[in-house]
């Protein structure tokens, strides 16, 4: 049963390797904010990738015109600027985007109306269409880009299998919380910097860090032997650290590609990163009482299923690498 777990287990990482990149995370964005009475600014920014860009546009209520739009391709979005005149006010009417039901895309919607709060959500496939609120709630946008670090370190998988092989190279809860620390001081530090353009790095070559990193731990995994440490475990702190600063170059592409609504940077940077680490504590809790399973129940296979998913986490790593490499 342990070997065909394992087994499972493996096949499945090895899919993940050929399907998933690192941060796919790259939803459409619309955004309103209004200028007078009347009129407002449009912008929206669809990406070529999961199909917005050629099958949906921005849904608006009858009783607005659009103006001349102005469009410019900004990395894999289509970035397009517009004016809006509305002759009554947009209160309990839908926005949102036609079309999307046919993509695979989720998109946010930023509602800013004079005087009042932003009024922030979340579209799907399922739900292309928000009710603007007379009154939003101060803490939407708060509440949208917190799940949206979570949703991130969740489906990031490159982050997702860093977090895994540092919990079955260190395996002591303790260790692994300060070497955790670490790592989520270091990305912190990266993450707002970057996003705030104090400083920055082109992110294909993050990307094969990040995916180098992972071989790094893996490997480390696979040379453990009893009775003596390497330096990743002697000094685990130096070197999540040191990823640390790398993975939120990371997080920080994934962040641009999200879209940051610029009166609200602190907040969605802050709620994005507290959504990380969120996240992050739960994979951390997740391997650990796997571990702890293991030791208590078949403590003769803890080590042979730590191997085969350093194997296996190291393959892919090692795929993604090499594919980012020539990319």
């Amino acid at each position: 049963m342990i070997v065909r777990s394992l087994a499972t287990f493996l096949l499945a990482m090895l899919c993940l390797s050929t399907s998933a990149r690192a941060d796919e995370l790259r939803p459409g964005y619309l955004e309103l904010t209004q200028k007078d009475a009347a009129h407002w600014q449009m912008i929206w920014k669809a990406p070529v990738l999961g199909g917005l860009a050629t099958r949906s546009r921005p849904a608006l209520p009858a009783f607005c015109t659009v103006g001349a739009a102005e469009s410019r391709l900004d990395g894999g979005n289509v970035v397009t600027a517009m004016p809006v005149t509305c002759t009554r006010p947009l209160d309990g009417q839908q926005v949102g985007i036609a079309g999307m039901e046919q993509s695979f895309t989720d998109a946010l919607v930023r509602i800013a109306p004079l005087g009042r709060p932003v009024q922030a959500e979340r579209l799907t496939p399922d739900r292309p269409m928000v009710t603007v609120h007379a009154v939003p709630a101060r803490w939407q946008v708060a509440k949208t880009y917190l799940l949206l670090g979570v949703e991130h370190i969740l489906t990031g998988y490159d982050h997702l299998l860093f977090v895994i092989a540092l919990v079955l190279l260190l395996g002591r809860p303790w260790v692994v919380v300060k070497a955790a620390t670490a790592f989520t001081v270091a990305h912190s530090l990266t993450l707002a910097g970057t996003t705030l353009g104090l400083f920055g790095l082109a992110q294909a070559p993050v990307e094969a860090l990040v995916a180098l990193s992972i071989v790094f731990l893996a490997v480390e995994i696979v040379k453990q032997q009893e009775g003596t440490q390497r330096l990743s475990q002697r000094i685990p702190w130096i070197i999540a650290f040191f990823f640390g600063l790398i993975h939120g170059f990371g997080f920080a592409g994934a962040l641009r590609e999200i879209g940051l609504p610029e009166s609200d940077v602190p907040v969605s940077l802050l709620t994005f990163n507290v959504g990380v680490e969120l996240g992050q504590l739960a994979i951390i809790a997740g391997v650990l009482t796997v571990l702890a399973l293991l030791r208590r129940f078949v403590p003769s296979a803890r080590r042979p299923a730590t191997l085969a998913a350093s194997y296996a986490i190291g393959t892919v790593a090692s795929f993604w690498f090499i594919e980012r490499m020539i990319a």
